[in-house]
């Protein structure tokens, strides 16, 4: 069983980031409303024989490496009825991956290069390669060898990451591929389409591909253009589910970070390689990640007649399942620099919280997520479903208190990130990632308290605004 995702990626470079990191980004957007997701500390392991990964979904299996590094991971919690999915996170070398953007070929290239039905697939890309790779580079060149081998049985797209250089790579058929490094002064953004443009195969430090893939484009005759080698030209789509569905959102996303330039939502041209004239917070990610065409006649909470507001499908979902932005920092030591910021529940109108990477595990709420909403129970996942849920029920009574607790929020969270730097370096070496792992469980207590504040006083409002009433007098 094939369990199609449909997200929404953001990549930026560390020299248009407003504090030197470099950030990957993406929104897990499933076809379910609810797929529990659970958030899991992967130890190292060193010295396996023989282990074998083998996917529930396609039957793909492939022998794992005897020693890998630790990481981090935002897994399925029905593992064998969705598979493994561990989605994205951050390895002990501080080497980010997400996976994956899922992205269509045209069926002139599927026509010549066919999807492999066992092929190494998204559920287990991240198991695949990232425990075992040193840099954002060796994570594309770990994946391009194992799709050369195994072949793809999707279309997939795959952001890299490390504290210098930030990948973007695009599996379009059954063995080709294309992967650019994102400039340090860029940003870009991709939602479900073939995204790279144009390709310079002479320029090895901002391009890799797989073997072959000019002569394979030349025999098939492939490339629509007269001139130029344009990847999504060759190999990407171009319809009306595309101008509805994908090519709006990075629409919007460009249009937030740069205003001033006039774009059509609906145009194939797009930039893929993006500037802006202002750095890029992390903030900046996760209100376009939690966007919903704020402040334009398509966003469907807002007053346009129904034609505009459901004309184009928005970033953020009800049936995201996490959210998240991995940034890798140069401005403080080694040892506490990697920071995922992960939200659970709908970006729009949840927290995203700092977890530092360098840590032995993550706090019980968040690792073991139930199947099911549990009344009385702690898990992160359901809470902020549920807040998300409360806010959306009286849009237009609760969004502003839920966004003036997600300001204050933000606001705590960068102070703790602010002291937590702060005595980290103070303390011997051996003792950082203990110290990560407690401020790690220190923020989900502080979060969760003022969650529950929030949600007890959305609740007692939500009664006051029943249609069940009729009121004459005082008495009646």
């Amino acid at each position: 069983m094939k369990i199609e995702s449909a997200c929404t990626s953001i990549l930026v470079g560390k020299k248009a980031s407003l504090d030197g990191s470099t950030m990957i980004a993406r929104n897990d957007d499933t076809f379910a409303a609810l797929s529990p997701h659970r958030f899991y500390m992967h130890p190292a392991v060193h010295g396996r024989k023989g282990a074998t990964l083998k996917s529930y979904l396609n039957g793909f299996e492939a022998p794992l490496p005897e020693d890998g590094y630790r990481y981090n991971a935002v897994p399925n919690v029905d593992y064998k009825k969705y598979g493994y999915y561990d989605e994205s996170g951050i390895n002990e070398k501080n080497v980010a991956m997400s996976a994956t953007e899922s992205t269509y070929g045209n069926e002139r290239a599927l026509s010549v290069d066919p999807l492999v039905k066992d092929g190494l697939d998204e559920d287990c890309m991240p198991t695949m390669v990232l425990p075992y790779i040193d840099s954002a580079r060796d994570g594309v060149t770990r994946l391009g060898k194992l799709i050369k081998k195994y072949g793809s049985p999707a279309g997939n797209s795959v952001l890299f990451s490390d504290k210098d250089e930030v990948w973007y790579m695009e599996i379009v058929s059954g063995h080709q591929w294309v992967a650019q490094r994102i400039p340090d002064d860029a940003y870009a953004i991709a939602a479900n389409q073939v995204s790279i443009q144009q390709v310079d195969f002479n320029d090895p430090d901002n391009f890799m591909y797989a073997d072959g893939i000019q002569e394979f484009v030349e025999k098939y005759h492939l490339n629509t253009d007269q001139e130029g080698w344009n990847f999504r030209h060759i190999f990407g789509t171009s319809n009306e589910k595309d101008r509805h569905y994908n090519t709006p959102r990075v629409w919007y996303g460009q249009h937030y970070f740069n205003p001033e330039i006039e774009q059509d939502p609906e145009s194939s041209e797009l930039p893929f390689i993006c500037h802006t004239s202002h750095k890029i917070s992390v903030e900046d990610i996760e209100y376009v990640l939690g966007s919903h065409y704020n402040e334009t006649k398509y966003d469907p909470m807002g007053h346009a007649d129904d034609a505009d507001k459901y004309r184009y499908r928005p970033i953020g979902l009800n049936r995201t399942q996490n959210s998240h932005v991995l940034q890798l920092r140069n401005d403080t030591p080694e040892a506490n620099s990697a920071v995922m910021w992960l939200c659970f529940g709908y970006p729009e109108f949840a927290p995203y919280l700092p977890f530092y990477t360098n840590a032995t595990d993550t706090d019980p709420t968040y690792s073991e997520t139930p199947l099911n909403l549990e009344w009385g129970g702690d898990s992160a996942y359901w809470m902020y479903k549920t807040l998300s849920m409360l806010v959306e029920s009286h849009y237009s009574k609760f969004v502003q208190e839920d966004t003036d607790f997600l300001t204050e929020s933000k606001r705590i969270m960068r102070k703790h990130i602010l002291d937590t730097d702060a005595h980290a370096q103070e303390l011997a070496p051996e003792e950082v990632t203990a110290y990560l792992t407690d401020q790690n469980h220190a923020i989900v207590k502080e979060m969760r308290g003022r969650s529950e504040k929030l949600m007890a006083h959305l609740v007692e409002e939500g009664i006051d605004l029943s249609k069940f009433t009729f009121n004459m007098d005082r008495n009646l």
